[in-house]
This record gives structure tokens, C-alpha cells and sequence, in this order.
């Protein structure tokens, strides 16, 4: 792990803790900095408007591939905002939400009351589940935070049954990608899709800045204001910077096993 990584998973396990802690009204379901493209538009129910922008990144993910009667897990699955969206909208047979942070497993088990949904403390790069068990496996915005990239890849192989896919979409330092690429080449899947999506994430940010600032300017003290800002990727923040000038490259995978 790099300096730069290290650095950054410092200030996401600060954040992520808060929020777990601060957020009693369940307010914030979605951690990612979510997806817009304007020649395109999801119809949403009046609950899921609010997330909008996060659930786009979702589903724009989960679209690509027919997941209706499969069996799916989101490793990295955080408040479960993202699964339930998918298990709502696209039909899966199962749904299983994995996540490390114990606190995140415990309010998704208690928010969530689908039949299909069910939630499970776990690492992903040592996962508790059995050879060729799933169909589909999903990681949003969450592999920049494993220490190893070669046992997560692994453990998504072993997991999936032949012919399943991996979904994958998220962010790296532009001098990080060299290596991510080295990582996935090395992982014996087939490569269905591959875009550069750091456009349609910073369009998410302009459009969704004031909902993420009121958010913050209410769970948050005003001592984490500018560390849960950057968190967020609010304008002008470095996060959101970074996105825009193209430091942070945002990529969006389908791969198949």
C-alpha cells in the first residue's frame, strides 16, 4: 500500500465511522460519488429521487447484464443503499450484502426487509463463502480501500460459478492505474466492458453538491466539516478536483469469469 493510499484509507475509516455512528434516521443509505449521464434517464420513485445520482452509478452498472432470478453479492456493500436498489428493480433469485465494518452489516440488517436480502460481516479478500456459489458479484467504490487487489480479484474468481460476471466500478490516482490494470490483466477474467466514467461522476457531484452539503452541515460537527466536504466531493474540494482535472481516474468494468 502507498503512501497516498495509506493516507487516504486513514480519512475514509474516520468518516465511515462517523457517519455509521451520527446517522440515526438513516439518512444516508449511499457512501459513492455517483453517476450522470444527461441522455439518459432512470424513472425513480419519490424515495429513491434523493439518492438519485448514487443510485445512477448502480444501475448503470447492474444494467449490463440480465440479473433477474440470479444470485448476486455486493462485497464492499456498505449502508446497502445500492443492493437494495438492485434487488428491488432488477429480480435477482438472492442477495447477499457483504461488508466489513460490523456497524454498516448491523444497520443494513435492521433497515432492509426484503425476502431476498440478507447481509453477513466479511473480508474481501477472505471471503467466508463457497467455491462457485454465485452468479454475479458487484464492487462499487470500495476496492481503492483493500490492501491487496491480487487476493480480492482472486476470491471474485473463486466465488463466481463459470460463466458469471463481475461488476466493478471505481476510482484510483491516475499513477495508480498502470498497476490496477496489471492486476486485472493477471486475473484470468475475460474483459466484456471498459469505460472511463470521471465525466458522468463529475457531473454527479455538480448536480448533487447542495444535498450533500445540507447533509453534512446537519450530522456533522463543525470540526469535521471540511474532512466530511472532501469526503463527500463537494465543489471545490480536492476530491472533486481531482475528478475534474483527471487526477482520479473513475472506471466501470464488466468482467466475466
Amino acid at each position: 500500500m502507498t503512501f497516498k493510499t495509506s493516507l487516504r484509507e486513514t480519512f475514509f475509516r474516520i468518516w465511515y465511522w462517523y457517519v455509521n455512528k451520527a446517522d440515526k434516521n438513516a439518512q444516508i443509505l449511499f457512501m459513492n460519488f455517483g453517476y450522470h449521464d444527461p441522455s439518459q434517464h432512470i424513472a425513480m420513485d419519490e424515495k429513491s429521487e434523493r439518492d438519485r445520482y448514487s443510485i445512477q452509478l448502480y444501475h448503470q452498472l447492474a444494467d449490463a447484464i440480465d440479473m433477474q432470478g440470479k444470485d448476486i453479492v455486493e462485497i464492499g456493500c456498505g449502508r446497502g443503499g445500492g443492493l437494495s436498489y438492485i434487488a428491488k428493480n432488477f429480480l435477482p433469485a438472492t442477495a447477499l450484502g457483504i461488508d466489513l465494518n460490523k456497524q454498516a452489516v448491523r444497520f443494513c440488517s435492521r433497515h432492509y426487509s426484503k425476502k431476498c436480502l440478507s447481509f453477513i460481516r466479511g473480508d474481501a479478500q477472505k471471503l467466508n463463502l463457497e467455491n462457485d456459489s454465485c452468479d454475479i458479484v458487484i464492487n462499487v467504490e470500495s476496492s481503492h480501500r483493500y490492501p491487496n487487489m491480487t487476493a480480492f480479484l482472486k476470491e471474485v474468481f473463486r466465488i463466481l460459478r463459470p460463466g458469471g460476471f463481475f461488476l466493478f466500478t471505481d476510482f484510483r490516482y491516475d499513477s495508480e492505474m498502470d498497476e490496477m490494470k496489471k492486476d486485472l490483466n493477471g486475473s484470468r477474467f475475460t474483459v466484456v466492458k471498459e469505460k472511463n466514467i470521471n465525466r458522468e461522476v463529475t457531473a454527479a457531484l455538480e448536480l448533487d453538491d447542495s444535498r450533500r452539503r445540507n447533509l453534512i452541515s446537519t450530522l456533522a460537527p463543525r470540526f469535521l466539516h471540511n474532512i466530511a466536504l472532501n469526503f463527500a466531493g463537494a465543489k471545490d474540494s480536492d476530491t472533486y478536483n481531482n475528478f475534474a482535472s483527471n487526477k482520479y481516474v473513475y472506471f466501470s468494468y464488466v468482467l466475466k469469469k
